[in-house]
């Protein structure tokens, strides 16, 4: 939590957030993910499985713990002057393999 002020600006206007679930602005991310910490359900990202970019956009597709399950996340971002001003997300939940209908996984890229 403490190298977030690198990426982000201090002030709630230099963030937009698109998550219904968190406010906009550095203070409305540390609130979403220190009240996760409380409830010992962290976000948790284990292994980045790609990371593309083009021109201020760039894409995190990765996996890790939301709510204590393995889940997949998709973080797109955009860039400003070397900060992260937007952020649009999804956190899908990773079927365990008895329950999964395919071999298509969240992370086979051909």
């Amino acid at each position: 939590m403490s190298q977030i002020p690198t990426f982000i600006g201090p002030e709630d206007n230099d963030y937009l957030q698109h998550n219904p679930g968190i406010a906009d602005g550095l203070n409305g991310l540390g609130k979403a993910l220190g009240d996760l910490a409380k409830m010992v359900m962290p976000l948790v990202y284990s292994q980045n499985h790609k990371i593309l970019g083009e021109g201020n956009f760039v894409l995190a597709i990765s996996e890790g713990l939301f709510l204590n399950k393995p889940a997949a996340f998709y973080d797109l971002l955009r860039l400003h002057n070397v900060k992260i001003v937007e952020h649009r997300d999804t956190i899908e939940n990773i079927p365990t393999a008895a329950d999964r209908k395919n071999s298509n996984g969240k992370f086979v890229f051909k």
